[in-house]
């Protein structure tokens, strides 16, 4: 695939801009690689609508986990350039000094400059120091001029890589159309009720809270097969975070507005994936109150997951979904302007601007969600 081409591409030419502490972009390029080849592999031998579903999620995982290596490989490179140009523009004065007596040097004829008004041993004595200096002015000249081809292959790396980038864009693009379209064709999935339409609507037109829509979710099952999904409490705070992102709020914490939930917020960058961390009943799907589109998932009886803020949310009502099943997409432009305006940005979140909201509830009473995920980055 394109990407898997890319990635190999930046793993080759960026070794050299990784700092001593942190992830190395060309590893994880390489690993990105690898991963996307695996997948598409898995791609080619599925079968049925249910097996491409898996392919493709995972397909579109390794894509954007070589979208982000490629992101952080640019802004390397940004940054390295940054500094290159600041040694320089610092030595400007030194560099005019050292340019001028090059080029004066370079004017004068040579018995001129093995003359000496004082004489033949100044003459000497002025050849020893020059002696001396040639090399220091050879080393510094030199040392400029690799600094300047640093930058000029910096720059072509920058703009092939952004080429490769948008080729790669393109593939994921591609990749969650297709993810779409096999969720559609999907009828293979358990199911444990039917959805009674009707009552839906009623529910969410007499419901304020999230907490008094929860309590009214088995009135909406209709003909719901009896028991529930093994338990996952051996889980709890191992449960990997829906969305790939960082937490941007913690549960209880006020937003700019003042409000605060019992959920946590996280930062994902556009179009991300969100999928389900473990097997777990799809309740409820759509928009509600002022969350957005909403998933509600019940890994096992008494336990609901809230993952509000979607822009696409996919499942039916009533599905049991596996682990690790896609149910949605953030929002987002999805062109990749967010990948490809690398250069001066902080790491950490600065293009990630779509937010998650995930909230926990036990018995219906909210939990904090950091008991039940594993977090390794938190904002």
């Amino acid at each position: 695939m394109r990407l898997r081409a890319a990635c190999l591409a930046l793993a080759l030419v960026l070794p050299g801009l990784a700092p001593a502490q942190g992830s190395d972009p060309a590893t994880d390029a390489r690993t990105a690689a690898q991963a996307l080849g695996e997948a598409a592999e898995a791609l080619g031998r599925a079968t049925g609508a249910r097996n491409r579903v898996k392919a493709l999620t995972e397909v579109i995982r390794a894509y954007e986990d070589g979208l982000e290596a490629m992101r952080e490989g640019l802004r390397r490179a940004a940054l390295r350039e940054e500094v290159l140009l600041a040694e320089l523009r610092a030595r400007e004065d030194e560099t005019a000094r050292l340019l001028g007596v090059l080029q004066t040097m370079g004017r004068a004829p040579v018995p001129i400059l093995m003359l000496h008004p004082s004489g033949p041993v100044g003459t000497a004595r002025a050849g020893m120091i020059l002696s001396e200096v040639a090399p220091a002015l050879d080393a510094r000249a030199l040392d400029l001029r690799e600094k300047v081809q640093d930058i000029a292959v910096l720059r072509a790396l920058q703009q092939s890589a952004a080429d490769k980038l948008a080729e790669g864009l393109e593939g994921v693009q591609d990749a969650r159309t297709r993810l779409s379209q096999a969720i559609a064709a999907r009828e293979d999935l358990p199911r444990r009720f039917t959805e009674d339409p009707v009552r839906t609507a009623l529910l969410i037109a007499s419901t304020e809270t999230l907490e008094g829509f929860a309590s009214g979710l088995s009135e909406i099952a209709m003909d719901e097969a009896p028991g529930s999904l093994p338990g996952i409490e051996a889980r709890k705070g191992a449960l990997p975070l829906p969305v790939e992102g960082v937490i941007l709020r913690r549960a209880n914490e006020a937003d700019a507005a003042g409000i605060a939930r019992p959920g946590i917020v996280v930062a994902a960058r556009p179009r991300a994936l969100v999928t389900t961390p473990v097997p777990a009943t799809v309740r409820y799907r759509g928009p509600l109150l002022d969350y957005g589109n909403v998933i509600i998932l019940e890994p096992q009886s008494g336990i609901l997951l809230v993952f509000a803020g979607l822009d696409i949310v996919y499942g039916r009502m009533g599905e049991v979904l596996p682990g690790g099943s896609p149910v949605g997409l953030m929002g987002g432009p999805g062109d990749g302007s967010d990948l490809l305006a690398t250069a001066r940005h902080e790491q950490g979140g600065a293009t990630r601007s779509e937010t998650l909201y995930i909230e926990v509830r036990q018995d219906n009473e909210p939990v904090d969600p950091l008991a039940w995920f594993k977090t390794d980055k938190e904002g």
